[in-house]
């Protein structure tokens, strides 16, 4: 489970202790903390506590930066599982757009992919599960860029993916398969 913060949540004794009462109601379940506000990593020592404390992953998180964006080492505070979440990097569309998807309509290049795929390589080897989601949705970026980075991984790329879509992500040719189009199927006279 997520819990997913803007970056007007800023730390403070009351946002810590808010955070205390969910992550202490949530107990029982895996939680992962997803913070945007630099007061967090301003006191990080402090952060580290209060998740830890509660067994609580830090998120990773790649946006566009602004003004007071949270910084970030990608380490993992906790042995029981990482978890990065990569929204793209769409900084002209971030705050202003006309429709919300338009902000993740960012597909990150296989350059871009590789500094997240050594940090979760590494990660993976201190951690007992791993999460990384691709929160770029627009246009299907995040499943091709999902696919970009298992295969830089090494792990297999599972299924069959349309013709339509190796014509828009050309550089996952020949990394998966293709399943036959819709439109060319022809039924038996």
């Amino acid at each position: 489970m997520a819990l997913q913060f803007p970056p007007s949540f800023k730390s403070s004794a009351a946002s810590h202790d808010y955070l205390s009462q969910l992550l202490r109601v949530l107990g029982e379940y895996h939680v992962a903390v997803e913070l945007r506000h630099s007061s967090w990593s301003d006191a990080f020592g402090e952060t580290l506590t209060l998740l830890n404390t509660f067994n609580a992953a830090w998120v990773q998180i790649d946006e566009p930066k602004f003004r007071f964006s949270i910084r970030q080492n990608y380490l993992p505070n906790i042995t029981g599982f990482y978890y990065m979440r990569l929204h793209g990097r769409n900084a002209a569309q971030w705050w202003k757009h006309d429709k919300s998807e338009d902000r993740y309509n960012y597909l990150y290049s296989a350059g871009e992919l590789k500094e997240f795929v050594e940090t979760a390589d590494a990660a993976r080897q201190l951690v007992k599960k791993l999460y990384l989601y691709t929160n770029n949705h627009f246009s299907a970026k995040s499943i091709a860029n999902a696919a970009m980075i298992k295969q830089q991984l090494g792990e297999p790329l599972e299924g069959e993916y349309r013709p339509e879509f190796l014509e828009r992500y050309p550089e996952l040719a020949g990394a998966v398969k293709t399943a036959p189009s819709l439109l060319h199927v022809h039924l038996p006279d």
